[in-house]
């Protein structure tokens, strides 16, 4: 049985999640958003859906990110986060498989360094997806 986390239902471009950046009343959605199109950029492969409420990029149908917006922060989620290289320390959590990246308004960001992790997420991914993981 496979660990990944698929979703049939993810397409190229999701209404629920246009829906979510859309509603303009929430500052921390426009934040993340940047990053969550550097996800839909990483390769021709990527499809997305809302999972739990949260912008989910998938290669096929795998998730390999997400990002959600909270109060105070944002989160950039990686499924597989545990595996990444991440030189530069963003990664936060302990769990198994998942780690985040904790965005604050203010805070200074190493954005080549996030970039980095968004394209490992989805080369990682695209590895597993290929071998049947």
């Amino acid at each position: 049985m496979s660990k990944l986390f698929r979703f049939s239902n993810a397409m190229a471009r999701h209404p629920e999640v246009e829906a979510w950046f859309s509603n303009g009343d929430e500052p921390m959605r426009r934040m993340v958003q940047p990053w969550f199109e550097r996800m839909r950029q990483a390769g021709a492969d990527v499809r997305e859906l809302l999972h739990d409420g949260h912008p989910t990029a998938c290669v096929e149908d795998a998730a390999f990110a997400y990002v959600d917006a909270f109060t105070a922060h944002v989160n950039l989620g990686f499924y597989e986060g545990a595996s990444l290289p991440d030189p530069a320390g963003l990664l936060e959590g302990t769990g198994k498989r998942m780690r985040h990246v904790k965005l604050r308004w203010g805070q200074s960001l190493d954005e080549a360094a996030l970039a980095a992790l968004i394209a490992a997420a989805h080369g990682d991914m695209r590895r597993r997806v290929d071998s049947g993981e």
